[in-house]
């Protein structure tokens, strides 16, 4: 194997066999009050909130660790009407039959359509890029590896970031989306736009979908052997 430098692990804290199932039980009572929210207050959120939320995201692993995300956090109400105007154009051909019956089907328990008001009404709006050159350093220009996974998994970690803080999210991905690019005023050539999330505190006549509740059993997700 090829040498590289490497430094001691000494951050790691070992936990007891009992603290570790009480946080894993703590983690997934918390996790299953995450919902995905559209009606949201716009009581404001501290920027520095959303700011720790996204360095958390940004520990997430990636291919090669070239870290191939960037994001945007948007709390600018004009830019946040920009947005919301360019979506639901979107959403109207996409709810007029460029989806095709079988996912507006899928889509009819959710109560979902192409009115998005949560786009200027939420605190903000976080839109995550791809990128396809990088590196560990902002100047490098390389091919980044693995960006779809790498950028997935930072996307999670923000969500359950943001939803750990306290706050409501809901993901959020019009096809296409190159307005974001434009909009966020981002590299059309290098970067691509991956996903938008809304996150802010739920408003007091938020509701969830009986539909969106009903999750699989252990045993149809998953196999231990």
């Amino acid at each position: 194997m090829q040498d590289h430098k490497s430094v001691p692990l000494n951050d790691f804290v070992e936990l007891s066999e009992q603290q570790m199932k009480q946080r894993a039980s703590d983690l997934l009572a918390s996790s299953k009050r995450r919902h995905s929210i559209r009606s949201f207050s716009d009581k404001p959120v501290p920027k520095e909130i959303i700011e720790t939320c996204i360095k958390i995201a940004a520990t997430a692993p990636s291919g090669a660790n070239h870290q191939p995300w960037h994001f945007v956090a948007i709390n600018s109400q004009d830019v946040k009407k920009q947005i919301r105007t360019a979506a639901e154009d979107l959403e109207r051909s996409f709810y007029k039959g460029r989806a095709g019956d079988e996912w507006l089907n899928a889509l009819k328990p959710l109560g979902t359509d192409a009115q998005k008001p949560y786009l200027e009404h939420a605190p903000w709006l976080i839109a995550i890029f791809s990128q396809k050159k990088g590196g560990i350093h902002s100047e490098d220009k390389n091919t980044n590896y693995y960006v779809h996974e790498s950028v997935g998994i930072a996307t999670g970690f923000l969500i359950n970031a943001l939803h750990q803080s306290g706050l409501v999210t809901l993901t959020h991905t019009p096809k296409p989306m190159s307005f974001l690019t434009e909009i966020c005023g981002r590299d059309k050539d290098n970067e691509r736009p991956y996903m938008l999330i809304i996150a802010g505190y739920p408003a007091a006549d938020a509701t969830v979908p009986e539909h969106a509740l009903v999750k699989k059993d252990f045993d149809e997700i998953a196999t231990v052997l």
